[in-house]
């Protein structure tokens, strides 16, 4: 692992000097864990979010990874998605694509991206419907706690807002406890048609990175892994993973507050 300026347990989150040597460690972490599932059940559930997380991928790109990790067992999903045609610039799976998955050989059977013909509402039930078939298949695996789908690793970037997927702090959709997928119609960032998945699912995960680099993340960072807590956090302080690990990869610039 790329040398790190500070490592806090509880909560736990890295802080290292760079994006540089986050993107060395956050490779390593991910070739780790796809080694780890692919030996122990098969396969490896990946959910990506859109933002700078997939160019802090990058050095999976390089050797060693890009020739040991054994990508045909990969399974790639979004954690949000804007409801755009997958050619449109503001798609995260054109986001994606262009900057990491077009680069590695995943099936493209493994790639499960939103249907952009679809209303928001329906391009939610759609998605949902594919991760129950999922399910079904035995590719995903369903918590025993809550019977949400447990994937093994999610990949989340942070918004200055303290946002996560398209959870945006004091909407209603940070409350919806039922819904595996749901949808919204306006995000106070734009585009304002997306699909997200719910905490419920994104805190049934194995395993949850957060990334998050740059100054202008640094209160909301602060506000979730500061000592200070309030009756009203932040979606990013409701990542919560009760049966599971995360873990928050954060350059000095991000954590600038959190060392003060």
């Amino acid at each position: 692992m790329a040398e790190a300026l500070i490592k806090s347990e509880n909560p736990k989150y890295i802080v290292f000097k760079g994006e540089e040597e986050l993107s060395k460690s956050l490779a390593k972490y991910t070739a780790d864990l796809s080694e780890k599932f692919v030996r122990e059940r098969g396969a490896f559930t990946v959910v990506l979010s859109g933002g700078s997380l997939i160019e802090s991928l990058r050095k999976l790109l390089e050797a060693p990874y890009v020739d040991t990790v054994e990508w045909a067992r990969w399974h790639v999903f979004w954690v949000d998605e804007r409801v755009v045609k997958k050619d449109h610039p503001d798609s995260n799976y054109k986001l994606a694509f262009d900057g990491f998955l077009s680069k590695v050989p995943i099936p493209p059977g493994h790639v499960y991206a939103i249907n952009d013909a679809l209303s928001p509402e329906g391009a939610a039930d759609d998605y949902e419907a594919c991760l129950r078939q999922l399910v079904k298949t035995e590719v995903l695996e369903l918590s025993k706690d809550n019977g949400f789908p447990k994937f093994d690793l999610m990949l989340l970037g942070m918004g200055p807002d303290g946002h996560v997927a398209s959870l945006f702090p004091g909407h209603a959709l940070v409350k919806e406890n039922r819904r595996w997928v749901t949808f919204i119609k306006d995000s106070p960032k734009p585009p304002p048609q997306r699909i997200t998945f719910t905490f419920p699912v994104i805190n049934s995960s194995s395993y949850i990175a957060q990334v998050v680099c740059g100054s202008n993340e640094a209160a909301a960072v602060h506000n979730a892994l500061g000592t200070e807590k309030t009756s009203d956090p932040l979606p990013a302080a409701m990542v919560i993973l009760k049966d599971g690990e995360l873990t928050w990869f954060l350059d000095e610039a991000a954590a600038s507050l959190l060392q003060g």
